[in-house]
């Protein structure tokens, strides 16, 4: 072992023919099925208890608003919740994430199980809570037997953080990943399925795969082919790139 910037570096194996040495991974519509089962829910929730008198916006819409303008400007500015609103609905959605785990995409554990096992490192970089996305992997690989949870899961989590300049679209977990592992910035591809992650890939030169699977709306997936290296549409292309 040897130390880098402050962290400890395990040993890692040399990558073995892989295009990168190191995956950041978004978490939610990227990796896991979340907002149909689980975000999108919250909010309707959220909406019946704060604003009864108001019909919420349909999936499709809800994915246009996280899009842009973000949701938590869609909650202060476009519905013009007070901050003990915004708490309320904080909440609300802790309640739904603590009680439902979202499936991963299929196909994708063993596209993540198989890049480890070769050698590339694991980041996930989200805004969701560190608990809760371990606790998803944790999940669905012991679903998948134990030779899946010892593969697939990651080396290292960023999650939600009070902190603006300690989450996306800010470059921290991609400086924490480069610290910890001695990365370079051409050994890192990061995989997103909204601008907060291609922000954070580009303030630092990073290539950038928009993951394209979590839904099928044709503005966030043309404003996304703007602006990424790779515009990935299904699970399989993933797999030919990173392995």
């Amino acid at each position: 072992m040897r130390g880098y910037g402050g962290w400890v570096l395990p040993c890692y194996r040399v990558p073995m023919g892989l295009r990168y040495r190191c995956l950041v991974a978004d978490h939610d519509d990227t990796s896991v099925m979340s907002t149909p089962f689980v975000h999108y829910p919250a909010h309707v929730e959220a909406m019946r208890r704060l604003r009864p008198g108001i019909e919420p916006v349909s999936l499709e819409g809800f994915f246009k608003k996280n899009f842009d303008p973000g949701f938590v400007p869609f909650l202060s500015e476009e519905l013009g919740f007070s901050r003990t609103e915004m708490d309320a609905s904080y909440d609300v959605w802790r309640e739904f994430t603590s009680s439902r785990v979202p499936d991963f995409f299929p196909g994708i554990l063993d596209i993540y199980a198989e890049y480890r096992r070769r050698g590339g490192i694991l980041v996930v970089a989200s805004h969701s809570e560190v608990r809760m996305i371990e606790r998803d992997y944790r999940a669905s690989c012991g679903r998948a037997g134990s030779g899946m949870a010892s593969a697939a899961m990651p080396d290292l989590v960023f999650g939600w953080d009070e902190d603006p300049d300690r989450r996306k679209p800010h470059p921290y977990p991609l400086l924490g990943a480069m610290a910890r592992f001695g990365l370079e910035r051409e050994e890192i591809l990061v995989l997103d399925d909204l601008k907060p992650g291609a922000d954070m890939a580009a303030a630092l030169g990073v290539d950038f795969a928009a993951a394209g699977w979590g839904h099928r709306i044709p503005e966030i997936r043309e404003a996304m082919r703007g602006i990424c290296t790779y515009y990935l549409s299904g699970i399989e292309e993933l797999r030919a790139l990173i392995l």
